[in-house]
């Protein structure tokens, strides 16, 4: 299977009809239908990895303001004990803190996006949490661990690459992308084709616009990506399947690691 980076953006993007909706709707098309599905969520934070482990998920609506038809969504599939018993047992051996979690809901950092990959909440999900406190290649490292489960397993990396809510209020009401939203995008874009590994660990300090793309208040929004890169074959590289601009200061970006 490959992975993904997949954005979850506003909470809207579970019912609303736009471009990028809709090319979710197809996307899960595009792959081999997977065992299960592991997902990395930006709205899952904790200082050691935690790992859910439970039969079924309740929905979160861990977000307040929306329209009543988002709190209708109830997306509650199954889970996968035994694959988050595998994973904790791959992250004890490799000397990873990790944990059960067996009483949290879905939170919509997952459910909003796999409401339109995978419709029908039939495919076990076992959701993990990310360590913003982590180095960009011990989040990283996490991944690689895992890797080994990806002949089976789709992972999923929930998050946004651009994410600042303080420029929020300057918002182009056209429509027009914010240059560092640009300018942060199209250096990720290059980092992960050419799988520029260092560069990709070292973002903090080499990519253009990082303090307006990533603050480090919202930096779990860009772990999940970190993670996610690191169970595929390791290179790093990725190919940008979607990519478009959300009030022109936060992206809309689909990554796929081989």
């Amino acid at each position: 299977m490959p992975s993904l980076f997949v954005a979850h953006g506003s909470p809207m993007v579970a019912i609303e009809d736009s471009a990028y909706g809709r090319f979710l709707d197809g996307l899960a098309q595009t792959m081999a239908r997977p065992r299960a599905l592991v997902i990395f969520s930006a709205h899952f934070e904790a200082d050691t990895e935690h790992v859910h482990r439970t039969a079924r998920y309740e929905t979160m609506y861990d977000f307040g303001g929306f329209p009543d038809a988002l709190y209708q969504i109830r997306y509650e599939p199954p889970g996968d004990p035994d694959l988050a018993d595998n994973i904790l047992e791959r992250l004890a051996s490799a000397g990873i803190a990790a944990r059960p979690e067996e009483s949290r809901g879905l939170d919509h950092g997952a459910w909003t996006i796999l409401h339109r990959l995978y419709p029908e909440a039939d495919i076990p999900v076992v959701e993990m949490s990310v360590n913003k406190r982590l180095s960009a290649r011990d989040q990283f490292h996490v991944g690689r661990v895992l890797a080994p489960l990806s002949g089976e397993v789709l992972f999923v990396g929930s998050g946004v690459t651009v994410h600042n809510f303080t420029m929020l209020r300057h918002a182009r009401d056209e429509g027009e992308p914010a240059p560092f939203a640009v300018g942060f995008e199209t250096w990720l874009e290059a980092v992960l084709g050419e799988g520029r590994l260092e560069d990709l660990f070292l973002y903090q300090t080499r990519a253009p616009y990082r303090e307006e793309a990533v603050p480090q208040a919202a930096s779990e929004h860009f772990a999940p990506l970190l993670y996610v890169a690191g169970t595929g074959d390791g290179s790093g590289r990725a190919r940008l399947l979607y990519r478009d601009y959300l009030w022109g200061v936060m992206s809309n970006s689909v990554y796929r690691f081989q």
